[in-house]
């Protein structure tokens, strides 16, 4: 789960962590009302959406001269001049893709004198089971240009969960940003506060871009991002108000509610898979027949008739879907209940598009005749190649 900029700050100032004031706004009068109580000299209006790069942005329907999601003002009117701009307004960004997201909130906050800028980030490395710290001097730029361009700016190391963060860590990290003296030690403490604020609240990432040091020598975090492993979130009811679901694709909010993990894409063919793995493979090749897939979709092995109908709803609901392939391996899940879900689905959604079947496992055998008897027009496949040559093949009029 993503959280806006403002939310973010506000987590971790409840570790400790030093961040400029601010404060949120949804309407023109509260971003007005916010510069009111910052008091100036120096407002930054901050464009809230789940996506890097609103500096860089660009909104529709304004000139290309037009200033980005992220604008330095010094004036109280100022302020408000810009919020009517951008407030309601789809922003584009590099993350965002050409279809961009629209702005529902704006962020005020104080200006800063800013001396340096840093890249600080920390991640769950599952390789070695740690929470990796990756930092670099490059700050206030996309850390993937830093890493194409200049990858040896880039230092990372990783913190022992049994052990938490030592003073050799703070040590680490002042040496990869160059800092020395009081600044070194700011950086120890801050790396204490981000790491007890990354466990404590479950998180899967947490990155801080840019980390700066101010005019008078003090670390702040001016920019911060959080994402909040999913699976964690049960322990954390403080963190569900956070979520903003204008922000998710519809579809994919839809899936959550059945236990689907389900993700939206570009293409035109829409997939139900059980397994991880297999969606992946099944995307493949999908591809390497010369076509885009819709969507990743595991409907799970413990998949129930319920569930199937649900995916199939969800696959529909995308009006770029112009066919769908079924690929079931029986493990866990039985195909006789799966295909009946399918025929469920498919009599129920009133399915106008291709439909290509390939089942393969536990009651294969039942579940094909069960399709077979159905009286549908559904496509049977022998094996996943078959498949995906098929649903190409019928969705392309072959």
């Amino acid at each position: 789960m993503n959280i806006h900029e403002h939310q973010a700050k506000a987590v971790l100032s409840e570790f400790g962590v030093a961040v400029p004031r601010g404060y949120p706004a949804f309407t023109v009068d509260e971003a007005a009302e916010a510069a009111g109580k910052l008091g100036g000299p120096v407002y930054v209006v901050k464009s809230q959406i789940h996506a890097g790069g609103r500096g860089k942005g660009r909104f529709e329907g304004l000139g290309p001269e037009a200033k980005g999601g992220v604008r330095v003002v010094k004036s109280a009117e100022d302020v408000r001049t810009n919020a009517q701009e951008m407030l309601g307004r789809v922003l584009v960004t590099e993350q965002t893709g050409p279809r961009g997201k629209q702005v529902n909130r704006l962020y005020i906050e104080e200006g800063a004198a800013i001396a340096k800028e840093f890249y600080l980030s920390l991640l769950v490395d599952r390789e070695t089971s740690r929470v990796s710290v990756v930092a670099s001097t490059e700050g206030g730029m996309s850390i993937e240009d830093v890493a194409h361009d200049t990858p040896e700016k880039i230092v990372t190391f990783s913190i022992d969960p049994a052990t938490g963060v030592f003073p050799h860590h703070g040590l680490q990290l002042a040496t990869a940003l160059g800092l020395k003296g009081d600044l070194a030690k700011q950086a120890g403490k801050l790396l204490g506060q981000l790491y007890a604020a990354f466990v404590s609240k479950d998180m899967s990432m947490l990155e801080v871009n840019p980390l700066i040091v101010t005019a008078d020598d003090k670390l702040r975090v001016l920019d911060a991002k959080i994402s909040f492993d999913p699976n964690a979130l049960f322990r954390h009811p403080e963190l569900t108000p956070l979520r903003d679901e204008s922000e998710e694709d519809p579809k994919e909010i839809e899936a959550s509610k059945h236990d689907l993990s389900y993700i939206a894409l570009d293409g035109e063919i829409g997939c139900m898979v059980n397994g991880a793995g297999l969606a992946m493979a099944t995307m493949d090749i999908i591809k390497l027949y010369g076509a885009e897939p819709a969507n990743f979709l595991d409907v799970g092995g413990g998949a129930t008739q319920e569930k199937v109908t649900a995916a199939f709803k969800i696959i529909t609901a995308d009006p770029n879907v112009k066919g769908i392939l079924v690929n079931i391996f029986g493990g866990i899940a039985r195909c006789d209940v799966l295909a009946k879900g399918v025929i469920a689905a498919v009599k129920e959604t009133g399915l106008q598009v291709p439909l290509v079947v390939r089942l393969e496992g536990t009651n294969a055998e039942q579940g094909k005749q069960i399709i077979r008897d159905s009286g549908l027009n559904v496509i049977p496949a022998n094996d996943l190649s078959d498949g995906a040559e098929k649903i190409v093949n019928a969705v392309r009029g072959a």
